[in-house]
């Protein structure tokens, strides 16, 4: 899904994170293409949200000289859009000709979208037949402020970028995270610094989509409240013992553990939600990625807790690149699946 849509197959992707900012670029043709340049560089998280002039400078010098030193060998770019700044949901439409549904979208999405029609960028997807009932079909829907697109647009311009398209996070990670031809519900977490991004894909197509505001920033305090410790240290217990119950006597796992249920509790609400709609369609599996991926017995946490397959996100999976750098590229996968799921859209 496009926010803006461009006409080239010579572009790299580019995700601006709130800790970090990562670039991807692939070569190639076909449904795997090869790894071309990758990097990241790590940025402030008031420099990555501010709307200072200030601020917006300094990122797009952090932006360009992270495409520099990586070696990227294009102007043209695809870029994320942070989830929580994104309208995304599926609705269900009368069965009409391309033509007639445009109309009836462009007539209707004031109505649909939390914002103001004329302040925002609307775009939509035919996803398939409707669940509920079969004589309608599925629409996934996104819009966006157009302050946002436009202050991303300014700023990505002013380095000499060509942005050939916008798209929500959620929606590129799907695609950089799962394979193209399974059709069994799946669910992707990306747990982030300060929010995790929740999709449940079915037929290749987003299903539900959600932004729940708990990331590692929550564990990380939950730690440092719970335990009387500093930020550093909580940081290094947190991802060095997780929710084990043996490492350090249990005590980091007694300390974020409710903190993770309540995460753990808005995964289970967006099953529910899900499978009361796709009652034929059950969760097979659950691929994590993100900071809290890599937290010890957490993937292993949220399998007995809902009885599913849980699996590492792997941002490689759909890439080629050389043997050699296997080790390499898997120690640092759980971060790039936004990235290389912007440089794998199809224009």
């Amino acid at each position: 899904m496009n926010i803006l849509r461009g006409g080239t197959d010579d572009f790299f992707g580019l995700d601006i994170g709130t800790s970090a900012v990562r670039v991807v670029q692939l070569s190639g043709k076909g449904p795997v293409k090869s790894l071309a340049r990758y990097g990241q560089v790590a940025v402030d998280r008031k420099t990555a949200t501010s709307d200072s002039n200030v601020d917006k400078q300094n990122l797009a010098q952090i932006v360009s000289q992270l495409i520099s030193s990586s070696g990227i060998s294009t102007n043209n770019v695809a870029v994320g859009i942070p989830s929580e700044k994104v309208f995304t949901a599926v609705f269900d439409f009368d069965r009409l000709s391309p033509d007639e549904l445009s109309k009836t979208l462009t007539y209707q999405a004031d109505s649909m979208i939390p914002t103001p029609l004329s302040e925002s960028k609307v775009d939509w997807a035919l996803i398939g037949d409707s669940p509920v009932d079969r004589t309608k079909v599925e629409i996934l829907l996104s819009s966006v402020h157009n302050k946002l697109v436009e202050n991303k647009l300014d700023l990505l311009e002013s380095i000499g970028l060509n942005v050939i398209a916008f798209e929500p996070d959620n929606l590129a990670l799907v695609r950089g995270m799962l394979s193209p031809e399974s059709s069994e519900a799946q669910m992707v977490l990306d747990i982030g610094l300060t929010s995790t991004d929740l999709v449940i894909v079915m037929n290749g197509a987003p299903r539900l989509t959600r932004s729940i505001p708990t990331g590692v920033e929550s564990f990380v305090k939950a730690a440092m409240q719970n335990l009387g410790i500093e930020q550093s240290q909580a940081e290094q217990f947190v991802f060095k013992f997780g929710l084990s119950k043996e490492k350090l006597e249990g005590q980091v796992h007694q300390a974020i553990i409710s903190t993770v249920d309540l995460l753990v509790v808005e995964i289970e609400k967006s099953i529910k939600f899900f499978q009361s709609r796709y009652k034929d369609m059950p969760v097979q599996r659950v691929v994590v990625t993100g900071g809290a991926s890599t937290l010890p017995e957490f993937p292993l946490y949220l399998a007995n807790k809902f009885s599913i397959s849980v699996e590492i996100g792997n941002s490689w999976r759909n890439v080629s690149f050389s043997p050699n750098r296997q080790n390499e590229l898997l120690a640092v996968s759980n971060y790039y699946g936004v990235a290389t799921g912007l440089a794998e859209r199809k224009e």
